[in-house]
């Protein structure tokens, strides 16, 4: 490890001083943005420009005809789950400090509009229903917890710990607990790790090894990128070679996905994915297109891994030093959806955590003769946390929000915020397992529409129910009255039941609901004379954009 050395005779004691005590790194403030602000610019590009091939390519390697042409414009990724979710995760930092509580970080999170997906989808639908973490990310309650998730998430942890890789770790353990276990959050610390060592480090292995000392040695997750190193030293120039061996263990052998959510050419295992960073970023040797092209040609999740070896790698090389193909086109204006920040804002509150960071971690920030800010960072061994592998977990904490923190879960989608949502828009009517795909909640307009309730599914099985009691009068002709509308990109089956039988089933889709809205009537007047339950039901059918609009409920007597 290099002792700090800087110019200026004062600082320069100052250093002296703090290396016999132990050694120390020393990174400009200037220098610390210009690599940071590269590290979110590889993220985008490198999501951007793989974007397209994700999960086209399962168990097999992309041909190179095959592989997407870059253009400048593909850096503007504001809408990417594996750079959005980082944003909720900093926002947390920024509002409560590096000393926020888990269970914080849990209600920040599930109260995210975004859309998510397997272990953050989990998680988040584990939250919403009370169940507090780390329980959110345990096995017992998330069958996706080795899924890749923390780790194409990670990137944050790292680009405010420069030199720091015990940060990195403590993060993961805070956030990445959210929806991961094991091998999931071990993926998220590793890359923490990496880019913690690319604001000091340019050699490819020597930042893998870096992040590797973050995670436990006895996980498969530290077997796997141990065996990439090892196959990359045997065969230094042919990336083709060491996935040829990754996929034969990694993807073919059931040993190593004993807990992957899908067992069939579908991989969305931490490990496996995880390689493909590390293979970018070893045999692309700093190489910016190669980095991104190598890990995207691997395949799987093919846009995700190329944002994480692209932002390790262009953490190395700095923003003043990126070829413009890389900046020209970026849109200093777009926010990263469902949060605060465009991207001026965001490398604002990553240097404003930065240097929380270093001085918790008992370093300084200190000027020169020249009144050049500089990090005087304390050098850190990391300590990785117990061994633990999704099958076979350890016990649950039984740990659950509480009625106060319940209140505080307001989100789209959650179940205190689709419960408002409902009693604004239909007085009187309830709403259960509702989805949180597509933003659920109450919009102003939709479709020409005003005063739009939306709902989603929770699942292939299980419909969003609306319901309430109604009494409906004797010698009276009442109808259920609906104004229902649909997703173009897809379809849902409306159902009404009354007292648990059905009376009305129509598709709500393109050949039905003309204009994009349906006008529905159910009768109730058998019911004459009693207080029955009516559920209207937002059914999925083919699970393709299930979304449900609703523009009337109305309970009308004649």
């Amino acid at each position: 490890m290099r002792k700090a050395a800087v110019a200026g005779v004062g600082l320069g004691v100052l250093i002296g001083a703090l290396a016999q005590a132990g050694e120390v790194r020393c990174l400009t403030v200037k220098d610390y943005l210009d690599k940071m602000k590269a590290g979110w610019i590889g993220q985008m590009a490198g999501v951007g420009w793989g974007g397209p091939t994700e999960f086209r390519s399962k168990g097999k390697i992309i041909p190179e005809d095959k592989m997407p042409k870059w253009n400048p414009g593909l850096i503007n990724q504001f809408n990417q789950d594996d750079i959005y979710v980082e944003m909720t995760f900093l926002r947390t930092l920024e509002e409560h400090g590096f000393d926020a509580p888990i269970r914080q970080a849990g209600i920040d999170f599930a109260n995210s509009g975004y859309p998510l997906w397997h272990a953050n989808k989990a998680g988040r639908d584990n939250l919403r229903r009370g169940i507090a973490p780390p329980d959110s990310g345990h096995p017992q309650f998330n069958s996706h917890a080795d899924d890749i998730d923390y780790q194409i998430e990670s990137d944050y942890s790292g680009l405010i710990a420069p030199g720091l890789p015990q940060v990195a770790i403590e993060l993961g353990e805070k956030f990445g607990r959210l929806m991961n276990y094991g091998d999931g959050l071990y993926g998220g610390q590793l890359f923490g790790g990496m880019y913690a060592e690319a604001f000091f480090e340019s050699d490819p292995v020597k930042i893998v090894e870096a992040g590797l000392k973050c995670i436990p040695a006895g996980s498969q997750y530290a077997e796997c990128i141990r065996d990439v190193l090892a196959w990359h030293k045997e065969s230094p120039k042919d990336w083709v070679e060491t996935w040829k061996r990754v996929n034969e263990k990694y993807q073919e052998n059931a040993d190593y996905r004993k807990a992957s959510c899908n067992k069939g050419d579908f991989n969305i295992d931490a490990k496996i994915n995880g390689a493909y960073v590390v293979m970018g970023v070893l045999y692309g040797e700093r190489d910016l297109d190669q980095t991104i092209i190598i890990s995207t040609r691997c395949g799987q999740d093919s846009d995700c891994n190329p944002s994480s070896s692209a932002g390790v790698v262009f953490t190395t090389v700095g923003f003043e030093k990126l070829p413009d193909k890389f900046k020209s086109a970026l849109n200093p204006e777009g926010k990263f959806s469902h949060t605060p920040y465009n991207f001026p804002t965001l490398i604002a509150v990553c240097e404003k955590l930065a240097r929380q960071a270093v001085v918790r971690a008992g370093g300084k920030i200190e000027k020169d003769a020249k009144g050049e800010e500089t990090f005087l960072i304390p050098v850190q061994a990391p300590k990785p946390t117990a061994l633990e592998q999704c099958w076979t977990p350890g016990p649950v904490a039984n740990s659950r929000f509480t009625d106060e923190e319940m209140a505080k879960i307001t989100a789209p989608g959650g179940a205190r915020g689709m419960k408002e949502a409902a009693e604004k828009f239909a007085p009187g009517w309830m709403v259960a397992n509702c989805g949180d795909a597509e933003a659920p909640g109450l919009r102003a307009e939709w479709g020409g529409k005003r005063n739009v309730l939306v709902t989603h599914p929770l699942n292939q099985t299980n419909a969003c129910v609306l319901s309430r009691k109604v009494e409906v009068p004797p010698l009276k002709k009442t109808t259920v009255r609906l104004v229902v509308g649909h997703d173009p990109r897809g379809d849902w089956e409306l159902i009404v039941r009354a007292d648990n039988r059905e009376i009305l089933r129509k598709e709500v889709g393109k050949s039905t609901a003309y204009g994009g809205w349906l006008e529905a009537r159910a009768d109730l007047s058998a019911y004459g004379g009693r207080t029955v339950l009516v559920e209207l039901l937002n059914s999925a059918n083919g699970w393709r954009f299930e979304t449900g609009f609703w523009a009337k409920i109305d309970i009308v007597s004649e």
